[in-house]
């Protein structure tokens, strides 16, 4: 165990975190924000005998990014672009393949219905049964360590609550490339909204958000052209990436890697962008530019309070999710913390636990990631490098998904699971997975490394048949033999 957990916070049991004490539970408590983060902590907090806790929010509505401008709309297109994708280029025989009609606009209604659905079920209505929750609507600053100054539609309203949490989440960041900021470049908030499908869209970056929402606009019939500073996914092991990118050339997306940008310019009476770059002028009707989203810290003054940041801007915390000042807590994307919403939501509920004087740890050595492509890029706990990194000697296996019976029976075999295992012991390490449905595949990865499992006790485990899950007992079984010579379901 001692060996992952650089990559993050250690866990303590959930007997460690005891009931509160009446004479440690603060009377107030403030919550900067009202995303998964905020949500989580007001209700921790209120459920753990907080009689007052102020939700402070400068947006017109409640709920972050994830149910308003992330994690929902786009997991809503991308499903959609799924679906067109099978009726032109499903595997099956005897049935008919053809061009669906797109109609993005009725697409964007129902996607934006299901927000908003999510946001009143999710956010407003359990707003409204939480009385000791009280919404203020405006901007935060802190005037000092105790005190923070809300400026409100009203005037300006002061408040010193015992304890405080930030939890201002984060917004898409804009490289500085001469010429993009006087152009009506999309972010993905802009993106995932549009109503018409672009005839060439280009996108700047080769992470999460620019790959998901590229081969999205490319299956429902854009033309992709996507920019890469370096490579793909260069945060994850490269085998990935490349995987990745394979597929997507395959579905006609053009890949430059290695891009140097020199200028973006746009001409309205065309409606057309150019973006200059070490490969040449690009020329597309739409740019949508996802490198990433820096944290939403400037204005608070986080430097009256005494609360340090690092060099991008993003709150410093400790285990227990605690700033640089004791009394004042941070959670979510605001903070160094990887940029998950479920990272957030137990950010969020954790630190709740210590305002109220319990004793609670953020557990992110066992940290399932996804990247909602198709192929899923799905990873969890070390890869090779990393492992390296920490000193330790390990090996790893790769089975390729056209020794996995469901990916067969799928005819769909694209992409492969590989582990990692310490030598000396033979526990498992990491997992890193390029399949259809990936992230559904890693969680039983996430809980064998959790437990310490060793590869060979992955191997021992009885797995459904058929499954894509199964390809993890069959790659761990490649440590010791050769899954070509086995029959189906051997144990």
């Amino acid at each position: 165990m001692a060996a992952i957990e650089g990559k993050g916070y250690r866990a303590r049991r959930s007997d460690a975190t005891p009931a509160p004490e009446n004479d440690r539970v603060p009377a107030e408590i403030a919550v900067i924000g009202s995303g998964s983060a905020a949500f989580a902590c007001a209700l921790k907090t209120s459920e753990r005998g907080v009689k007052k806790i102020f939700l402070i929010e400068k947006n017109p509505i409640i709920g972050g990014t994830c149910v308003n401008v992330g994690c929902v709309p786009s997991k809503i297109m991308i499903r959609s672009a799924y679906v067109a994708h099978l009726q032109r280029s499903h595997p099956f025989a005897g049935i008919e393949r053809h061009d669906p009609r797109i109609d993005r606009a009725a697409g964007v209604a129902q996607q934006q219905a299901r927000v908003a659905e999510l946001r009143r079920a999710k956010y407003e209505d359990i707003l409204a049964a939480h009385p000791e929750i009280e919404l203020i609507r405006g901007f935060t600053r802190f005037e000092d360590a105790e005190t923070l100054a809300v400026e409100t539609a009203t005037g300006i309203r002061t408040l010193r609550p015992e304890k405080i949490l930030i939890a201002t989440g984060s917004h898409p960041a804009v490289p500085s490339i001469p010429g993009l900021q006087d152009t009506p470049f999309w972010t993905s908030t802009e993106a995932l909204v549009a109503e018409e499908i672009p005839r060439h869209l280009i996108v700047i970056g080769a992470s999460v958000v620019a790959l998901e929402l590229a081969q999205a606009f490319l299956r429902l019939g854009a033309r992709v052209t996507l920019l890469a500073r370096s490579r793909l996914l260069r945060r994850y092991d490269p085998d990935l990436g490349a995987g990745l990118q394979a597929v997507l050339e395959q579905e006609g997306m053009r890949i430059l890697t290695e891009t140097r940008f020199q200028a973006v310019r746009y001409a309205a009476d065309e409606g057309r962008f150019s973006v200059e770059t070490n490969h040449g002028p690009l020329h597309g009707d739409r740019l949508l530019v996802a490198t990433g989203r820096p944290p939403n810290t400037q204005g608070l003054q986080l430097d009256r309070a005494g609360v340090q940041t690092d060099n991008s801007g993003a709150i410093v915390v400790d285990d227990h999710l605690r700033t640089s000042q004791p009394h004042i807590y941070a959670a979510g994307d605001c903070t160094q913390l990887p940029q998950y919403v479920y990272v957030a939501a137990a950010a969020g509920s954790r630190a709740a636990i210590n305002m109220t004087g319990g004793e609670a740890r953020l557990d992110l050595t066992a940290l399932p990631e996804v990247i909602f492509t198709d192929p899923q890029v799905a990873v969890v706990g070390l890869d090779e490098r990393q492992a390296q990194e920490q000193g330790l000697e390990v090996e790893s296996r790769t089975l390729s998904l056209d020794n996995v019976p469901r990916a067969l029976a799928n005819f769909d075999t694209t992409g492969f699971v590989k582990l990692v295992r310490e030598k000396s012991s033979g526990r498992l390490l990491g997992a890193q997975i390029l399949a259809h449905e990936g992230g559904e595949v890693v969680q039983s990865a996430a809980l064998a490394i959790r437990n310490q499992m060793t590869v060979e006790q992955l191997a021992d485990q009885l797995f459904p048949y058929l499954t894509m899950v199964e390809g993890l007992k069959l790659c761990a079984q490649t440590f010791s033999k050769d899954v070509k010579q086995l029959s189906c379901c051997a144990g």
